[in-house]
């Protein structure tokens, strides 16, 4: 089974491309911009993402979105981890929440695909805190500040063991288990 998948993030589609590898679903990437809204109502946000995609391509699609959930924050920045993490980057989120008492944080993925009749949401989510420095490569984001709880490492550090434990692992099991089911019905 084939899925398109609309990012212009190299490291989600490669991402996906692995985790969905075994599930037998191929991951066309599509590449184009979309005016994304700036809220923190992420299901809202995944919703209109989708509808956009889906609207513009004629086809079947899942979009995604990764975002932080800060305690300290009260779940702040969430949808807009994108402006948090570009404003702040790595130095100053780890001066910020990796110093001293933990600050923990939830990692969430939410996948909107959309089947040409309705709009299904799947969601994945991971617990850790903040590293007190980054750490690993600094090409994927957040990943060299993230430490998975029970884990010494950031996800970054954990190269591609990350894929068996991440918050976007666990959403796409629920697409590629929703596409399964949709395929035999």
């Amino acid at each position: 089974m084939r899925v398109r998948f609309l990012s212009r993030n190299s490291h989600k589609i490669e991402e996906a491309r692995t985790i969905l590898a075994g599930a037998r679903v191929e991951v066309v990437p599509v590449h184009f911009a979309l005016t994304e809204l700036q809220t923190d109502d992420t299901e809202h946000l995944v919703r209109d993402k989708t509808l956009k995609a889906f609207h513009r391509l004629g086809h079947k699609v899942f979009v995604e979105q990764t975002g932080l959930f800060i305690d300290r924050m009260k779940g702040l920045p969430g949808g807009l981890t994108q402006v948090f993490w570009d404003t702040l980057e790595a130095d100053r989120v780890c001066e910020l929440f990796g110093q001293g008492e933990k600050v923990g944080v939830t990692a969430k993925t939410r996948i909107g695909y959309c089947d040409g009749r309705y709009i299904h949401q799947f969601e994945g989510e991971i617990r850790g805190s903040f590293a007190p420095e980054p750490r690993g490569s600094r090409d994927f984001q957040w990943d060299c500040v993230f430490v998975p709880d029970g884990y010494e490492e950031t996800f970054s550090e954990m190269g591609e063991r990350k894929n068996e434990i991440s918050m976007r692992r666990r959403a796409l099991d629920a697409l590629a288990a929703h596409l399964k089911e949709a395929a035999n019905a």
